[in-house]
C-alpha cells in the first residue's frame, strides 16, 4: 500500500524556459548553414522522441517521465505493483489488475480505494472495475489491451440491440468494463488506455471475426461516473461506451484513432444515458466523434430507455469518415433535451448529424446547437431519415421516428461544401427547425447548397448562404417576413 499526497491545481501544467546566450554557441556552428542543419536534426529527433507510441505501438525512443506525486483521492491508495504488476509491455498484468480490484471491492463502506498505475506499459486482457473505485493513470502510464481475441470474454448482446451489432450472437467485452456500479472514477495525469486496435481492424476488414468487436471502455447500468484527464486511443470498436447510465461526467479527455482504416472507432457513445456532461475534449477518430444512441429498431423500442439531459460543450472534433457529433442512427428509445455548444469541427466529412429511418420508432426532440464552427467540412448540418441499416428483418417499417424542435444558433465556418442538408420525407417530416445567426463560407457556388426536403421551420435574422424555400423567414426582431408554402419541396442533391 502506498500513501500519496494531494497535488495543488496549479501543478497540472508547467512550462520551463531555457536561455541560450550567444556566447555559448560553439564555433562549429558559426556557419549559418551548419547551424540550420544541426537544428533540423535536433527537431527530427525530438519528434521521434515524443511520438514514440503512435498507432504502431512501438516502444522506440521511450522516455522516462519525472516522478509526479499522485494525489490520494480515496481513503486507501494502492499501486499496481503491490499486486505483482510489471510495466514492461510484455508481462500480462490481468491477474494483478483483478487482485487490485478485489482488494478495493472490500473497501466500499470505508469510502473505497484508489488504484495507481505508475509510468510504464501495462499489458492486460480485459478486466472489470468495482464500485467506489478510482483508477488513476500516472503521466507515462499506458494500459495496453492485448490484441489476441482469445483473451477477450464473450458477452450477451446488448438488450436494446438484440444483436451483436456486427454479428448475430454474443459480442466481445470491453478492455475496461463495469456493470451495476456506483461512484467510479477513471482519471490521472493524462495517462493512456490503448486498445491496440490495429489487429482487430485488419481482421474485421478481412472478415475473420465471428463476433462483434469490443469497446475500449464500457460502463453499464451504473451511476455517478467520472472520466477525466486521460487519453484513450486505438480502440478495437467504439471507444467509450456508457450504456444505460445516470450522472456521467466526461471531461478533459483526448480520444485518438486513425482517421482512415480504423472502422467504427467512435469516440464517445452515450447510449440510453441520462444526466450526462461531456466537455473540454479533443476527439479525432475513424467514425463519429460522438454518437448519442438509445437502441436499435424493435429491440430499442422494447427496451425503452431514452438518452436525455445531455450537455456537450467545448470540444474540438475531427471525423473524416462520418460526423463530428451524431444522434443515431440507433435512437429507438428516444433522444431528447440535448445541448451541443462551443464545438469546433475541422477537416471532417460531416459536422453535426441526426440520422434515423423508418423502423426505428422513437423520437429526436428538443435538441439545441449553439456556437458551432465548421472548418473544411464537406457537409455542415445533416438530418437524414433513410439510414436503412437494421439488425434483422423483424423490424416494423411502420415504426417511424418523430423529429421535432431542433435549433441551430450562431453557426459559422469556412471551407464548407454543403452547409445544410435536411432530408425529411413524407413519412418522417422534420418539424419546427430553427436557424438563427448563421454565416458559412462555402467552396461550391451552386444554386441549391442549403438543401431541404419535407422540412417545417423558420429562419430568424441573417443566414448565409440563402436558406431553402421550405422555411419561414423572420427578421431579427421576430417579425414574420414570408410564410413558406413549399415545406414538402425537395432540392436534395447528393452529387455534391
Amino acid at each position: 500500500m502506498v500513501e500519496t499526497l494531494t497535488l495543488t491545481p496549479s501543478s497540472s501544467w508547467r512550462w520551463t524556459q531555457f536561455h541560450h546566450p550567444r556566447r555559448w554557441i560553439p564555433s562549429l556552428f558559426s556557419n549559418q548553414k551548419t547551424l540550420f542543419t544541426a537544428l533540423w536534426i535536433v527537431f527530427i529527433f525530438s519528434v521521434l522522441y515524443w511520438q514514440r507510441d503512435v498507432t504502431t505501438g512501438l516502444l522506440f525512443f521511450r522516455r522516462d517521465f519525472p516522478v509526479k506525486q499522485m494525489p490520494k483521492l480515496r481513503p486507501m491508495a494502492f499501486n499496481l505493483t503491490d499486486f505483482g504488476g510489471v510495466g514492461d509491455g510484455v508481462t500480462l498484468n490481468t491477474a494483478a489488475f483483478e487482485r487490485a480490484v478485489l482488494a478495493i471491492s472490500k473497501l466500499g463502506k470505508k469510502g473505497g480505494g484508489q488504484l495507481n498505475v505508475p509510468p510504464g506499459y501495462w499489458l492486460t486482457a480485459p478486466f472489470n472495475l468495482t464500485s467506489h473505485m478510482t483508477l488513476f493513470l500516472a503521466e507515462g502510464a499506458v494500459i495496453l489491451g492485448i490484441d489476441d481475441e482469445k483473451y477477450w470474454p464473450l458477452m450477451p448482446p446488448l438488450p436494446s440491440y438484440g444483436y451483436g451489432r456486427e454479428h448475430i450472437g454474443p459480442r466481445y467485452g470491453s478492455l475496461i468494463h463495469g456493470q451495476n456500479l456506483r461512484d467510479v472514477v477513471i482519471t490521472g495525469h493524462n495517462g493512456t488506455i490503448n486498445g491496440q486496435g490495429q489487429t482487430w481492424w485488419k481482421k474485421y476488414k478481412q472478415r475473420l471475426l465471428n463476433n462483434t468487436r469490443g469497446p475500449l471502455v464500457q460502463i453499464m447500468w451504473s451511476s455517478d461516473i467520472v472520466i477525466s484527464n486521460i487519453t484513450l486511443r486505438d480502440s478495437p470498436f467504439w471507444t467509450l461506451h456508457p450504456y444505460d447510465c445516470k450522472n456521467v461526467t466526461i471531461k478533459n479527455v483526448t480520444i485518438l484513432a486513425p482517421i482512415f482504416h480504423a472502422p467504427n472507432t467512435d469516440g464517445i457513445d452515450p447510449d440510453s444515458c441520462e444526466d450526462m456532461l461531456i466537455e473540454n475534449c479533443y476527439i479525432s477518430v475513424g467514425d463519429d466523434g460522438i454518437a448519442i444512441k438509445s437502441g436499435w429498431d424493435q429491440y430499442g423500442i422494447s427496451y425503452g430507455r431514452p438518452s436525455t439531459n445531455i450537455v456537450i460543450r467545448n470540444l474540438v472534433v475531427r471525423s473524416m469518415v462520418s460526423a463530428g457529433i451524431s444522434i443515431g442512427s440507433e435512437m429507438s428509445g428516444g433522444v431528447s433535451n440535448v445541448t451541443v455548444e462551443n464545438v469546433h469541427v475541422w477537416n471532417s466529412r460531416r459536422a453535426v448529424r441526426i440520422k434515423t429511418a423508418a423502423g426505428r420508432g422513437g423520437y429526436v426532440r428538443h435538441i439545441a446547437y449553439r456556437n458551432l464552427t465548421f472548418e473544411n467540412v464537406r457537409v455542415g448540418i445533416v438530418i437524414k431519415t433513410d439510414y436503412n441499416e437494421h439488425p434483422d428483418g423483424e423490424f416494423d417499417p411502420k415504426a417511424v421516428p418523430v423529429l421535432e424542435d431542433i435549433s441551430y444558433v450562431s453557426v459559422h465556418g469556412e471551407g464548407v461544401r454543403v452547409p445544410v442538408r435536411i432530408h425529411g420525407n413524407s413519412e418522417i417530416p422534420v418539424k419546427n427547425v430553427t436557424f438563427t445567426d448563421m454565416s458559412i463560407g462555402i467552396t461550391y457556388k451552386k444554386k441549391h447548397i442549403f438543401q431541404c426536403a419535407y422540412v417545417q421551420g423558420r429562419v430568424i435574422g441573417t443566414v448565409f448562404p440563402a436558406p431553402c424555400e421550405n422555411l419561414d423567414l423572420y427578421d431579427e426582431q421576430g417579425h414574420l417576413i414570408r410564410r413558406s408554402d413549399s415545406q414538402n419541396a425537395s432540392d436534395i442533391d447528393y452529387d455534391f
